[in-house]
């Protein structure tokens, strides 16, 4: 075998072959005018990509040219320097801004945007939806958070359009998430987010750190937060009635755009605002100093029922931030979590008040009787057992009420016969019929009226309910018998089509308490229209009543079909007990013998008029005399 050599011709031919390489790319790099034509048209092909991105329905639509994943040469440096000044810095250090930190509690996992520093993904880590989803509050894009600020070289900026440079670091057992949007390594702007164990309630500030020569504290400074609140209930038209974006301000004042419509509004001296969604709120906490100036929108986003709605009201908030000192300082507490009146009121904000209990008195009855009553039951016994009992305890506790209408309705039907003859005795007196019914009436201690008050006790109660169980948050999800969730309708039948105002389902318990209330109605209203009288030129009671008993338990069947199950449950068994507490009244406690003696007792007795009596039987005299007047003019 021939013997191989080393070669000196050839490494001399190798070398030359290298050398021209090298010539030949260094003629062939690109001018510094090139490189800057290449760099616009890169950035117009962005710009391109993101005006299309905006027709999709999102609501963070941040340009991406700022984005930097390499170290840029001193080219690109002078570029971005020309365009965004000294936050060029942050723009030119490796940057990995479109990634996110994930960062999980005992309650969040949490997802922080490195582009533009704030949440890209709150999920709730103890809650599914209807659907057995897990609970989202931010997710896809469905929230944006973004500062507008003036710099000292006459430029306008947004956060969101920048990198952070995120550090997670422990405090004890909390956990520090800090977002720095850096114009060198000791002078930045930052997002710090102080998340605490088993809380729902992060610490957020907003701070800068040698800045003050770099802000232009001539231009405001504006806080930009939009949110679309996430659907999470079976229906989502009740979900909405109950979605409301609510703000205590002014001392203790809570105010609320309305439920049902768009609507803004500008306000000042402001505590909280609330993004409220049902069973889930979001809620931005003043900590340090209120807000003021703040310009606030709820813009609806259901239209229909049947159209797949998956969000229903966009919130958005602007609010200018305060220098101190040329620097940023402000601390907020960011709320993400459940509209549960026993978490919300630990935090000792006030943040109760978010919750719709109902106005006045309603609310007071909410807070001071049905809301503890139904904690502690709900402590011992299962959900639904505790609405019954909570339910047999108010009828209890109003079953005075009944025995008083009742027992007014006895004595109507007993003075039935005295007042039909009176009636027929002054016939084509109709006014002096009418003073003389009322005269009875009032000797014999009875009186319509009498009936109706004491039904006027139970409205404030009646409405209180309606309010406690839709806000409810401990009925979430907690089923009984049929109904799978007390806090949502108990559906037995789906419908394969829809039922304009009904729905496209058959619920169960509003069908149940539908007959409980005919039957309840028919008793007692059937009572009333048997001994109501018809007076002259006042509508016909009786045949009003008549429509009432078959209106009423169509309108619960109709209404509540879409309704919490908890409360069609609480008025099933709220009317059923009423029925058997009449049929016992009737039948064991009151004595139509007896009541007849003591009317007659207290017909013999001199009855003083009140002054409201008086009034009455003066204007009825006058009405009398005007009318003998007249008669007599006549046969003039």
């Amino acid at each position: 075998m021939e013997e191989k050599k080393f070669d000196v011709k050839s490494i001399i031919g190798f070398v030359l072959i290298f050398g021209i390489l090298l010539f030949i790319m260094y003629q062939n790099q690109p001018t510094p005018e090139e490189l800057a034509a290449q760099e616009k048209a890169e950035q117009e092909k962005v710009e391109a990509e993101n005006n299309q991105s905006n027709q999709k329905e999102t609501l963070i639509t941040t340009s991406s040219d700022y984005s930097n994943t390499q170290a840029l040469d001193s080219t690109q440096k002078a570029a971005l320097q020309n365009k965004v000044g000294a936050f060029a810095y942050a723009l030119s250090l490796p940057s990995d801004s479109e990634k996110q930190t994930t960062v999980s509690t005992d309650v969040f996992e949490l997802k922080f945007n490195n582009k533009g520093g704030h949440l890209a993904e709150v999920k709730l880590r103890n809650f599914v939806d209807y659907d057995s989803v897990p609970v989202y509050m931010v997710k896809d894009q469905n929230s944006a958070f973004n500062i507008t600020f003036g710099t000292s070289d006459n430029r306008t900026l947004n956060t969101q359009d920048f990198p952070f440079e995120p550090t997670i670091t422990k405090n004890g057992e909390n956990t520090i998430v800090s977002m720095k949007l850096k114009v060198s390594e000791s002078s930045f702007l930052e997002y710090r987010y102080e998340l605490k164990p088993d809380d729902y309630m992060i610490d957020f500030s907003i701070r800068s750190q040698g800045l003050s020569g770099v802000f232009n504290t001539s231009q405001p400074i504006t806080l930009d937060w939009k949110q679309k609140s996430i659907r999470h209930s079976k229906s989502i038209t009740y979900e909405n009635r109950y979605t409301r974006l609510t703000y205590m301000h002014d001392d203790g004042k809570v105010d609320k755009l309305s439920q049902a419509k768009d609507d803004d509004d500008l306000i000042s001296d402001v505590d909280w605002l609330s993004y409220r969604q049902h069973f889930f709120s979001t809620i931005l906490v003043a900590n340090d100093s209120r807000f003021n100036d703040v310009a606030i929108t709820s813009l609806d986003l259901v239209k229909d029922e049947e159209i797949d709605t998956t969000h229903t009201k966009l919130y958005t908030t602007k609010m200018p931030l305060a220098y101190s000192g040329g620097e940023l300082n402000k601390n907020f507490g960011l709320y993400y979590g459940p509209t549960s009146n026993t978490i919300l009121k630990d935090y000792d904000k006030n943040l109760e008040e978010s919750i719709p209990f109902g106005w006045g008195i309603f609310g007071w009855i909410n807070k001071m009787l049905f809301i503890p009553l139904f904690g502690f039951l709900s402590s011992y016994l299962p959900y639904g057992i505790a609405i019954i009992v909570m339910t047999i305890m108010v009828k209890i506790l109003l079953s005075f009420v009944q025995y008083k209408q009742f027992l007014s309705q006895a004595k109507m039907k007993i003075l039935k016969p005295e007042l039909d003859a009176v009636r027929e005795k002054y016939k084509d007196n109709k006014l002096k019929a009418q003073q003389e019914t009322m005269a009875i009436q009032s000797k014999a201690g009875a009186s319509p009226l009498s009936g109706c008050l004491p039904g006027l006790m139970q409205i404030p109660v009646f409405y209180a309910l309606f309010q406690f169980f839709p806000t409810a948050f401990d009925l979430r999800q907690k089923s009984f018998l049929w109904a799978d969730d007390l806090s949502s309708f108990d559906s037995v039948l789906d419908l394969p089509f829809r039922i304009p105002l009904y729905g496209d389902h058959v619920s169960l318990f509003p069908i149940l308490a539908a007959v409980a209330i005919f039957f309840y109605m028919k008793m007692t209203t059937g009572q009333q229209m048997a001994t109501q009288p018809t007076q002259e030129g006042m509508p016909d009671m009786a045949k009003m009543m008549k429509y009432m008993i078959y209106f009423s338990p169509l309108m619960m069947l109709v209404f509540f079909n879409n309704y919490a199950s908890g409360l069609s449950l609480y008025y099933f068994i709220s009317n059923s007990i009423s029925i058997g507490i009449m049929l016992v009244i009737k039948n064991y406690i009151i004595d139509e013998d007896k009541v007849l003696a003591k009317i007659e007792v207290s017909k013999t007795k001199p009855k003083k008029q009140n002054k409201f009596q008086k009034k009455m039987a003066e204007m009825m005299e006058q009405a009398e005399q005007q009318k003998q007047a007249q008669q007599k003019g006549k046969k003039k």
